[in-house]
């Protein structure tokens, strides 16, 4: 589960979030943070998204969105982000979220879920 957090863009702000996580025994499996203003958005892939939304909620941060997404095992090498994405939009699925997480997985999401799991399993 993809969950959002927005926070203060300043520093100690992701810290505080993955603090929240561990305290709590919640492994974080991919996170990254965007905006370049005041506020940024935290992006992490959770296992267990309500023990993850608990924990931060006690350390006064909000889940402001939650979102089922696709995650894909892939080999290591060039050209395997650029495959996986032409084959998404050759069957003409747009994304909205692209992430890296760990142990060689890639992260998508798109409002069109059903689509992109349908891409991804033929893969």
């Amino acid at each position: 589960m993809d969950l959002v957090i927005e926070v203060e863009n300043e520093p100690g702000a992701l810290a505080k979030v993955a603090a929240a996580c561990s305290d709590a025994g919640v492994n974080l499996a991919a996170a990254t943070c965007i905006g370049a203003g005041d506020r940024a958005e935290v992006h992490i892939l959770v296992p267990h998204a309500e023990a993850a939304r608990h924990a931060l909620a006690i350390s006064n941060q909000a889940v402001t969105r939650q979102r089922e997404v696709v995650v894909v095992e892939v080999v290591d090498r060039p050209g395997v982000l650029a495959d996986l994405t032409r084959q998404i939009a050759e069957a003409g699925v747009d994304l909205d979220l692209v992430y890296v997480a760990t142990k060689n997985r890639v992260v998508f999401g798109s409002p069109d879920l059903a689509g992109l799991k349908a891409v991804l399993t033929d893969t």
